[in-house]
């Protein structure tokens, strides 16, 4: 079970690991073409969180990278879903990590990465990115 305590007006996630999906579920449809390997690119130039170290907000450009198998991400609810972390006190690390995470269980892609890019804070600019590749069946023979 997560442990949160407060810090000023934000929530504080001591175990970013261990959180589930908040109110906005990532919703998802039925892709037309599963047997064409495709790209589609998300990008949330406008994301926001809080830093759990000061309570200062952090300000990044969240994308998106993946192949669809089976189900693609519905736009409106990834809007939500991101704006749920703009009160939630997470380092770069973890929100990167957690975000391709309920993304691979909401949507099962064959391939994606999250990558963070975070504001110039303290004269410091970080990156963060976080790869998913599906296992493939038949990638050597077994004796």
């Amino acid at each position: 079970m997560k442990k949160a305590k407060m810090k000023g007006r934000c929530r504080v996630e001591e175990n970013s690991r261990d959180e589930t999906q908040g109110v906005f579920r990532i919703e998802t449809f039925e892709n037309k073409y599963p047997h064409r390997p495709y790209t589609i690119t998300i990008t949330n130039a406008e994301f926001t969180s809080v830093c759990p170290i000061t309570g200062l907000p952090d300000f990044g450009t969240i994308t998106v990278n993946y192949i669809p198998a089976e189900k693609c991400i519905e736009l409106k609810s990834l809007k939500y879903y991101f704006i749920e972390y703009r009160n939630i006190g997470v380092f770069y690390e973890a929100v990167v990590n957690k975000i391709l995470d309920d993304l691979v269980a909401a949507c099962d892609p064959a391939g994606m990465e999250v990558v963070g890019e975070f504001s110039t804070r303290g004269g410091m600019r970080s990156v963060v990115k976080a790869k998913y590749e599906k296992a493939r069946r038949n990638r050597g023979k077994s004796d």
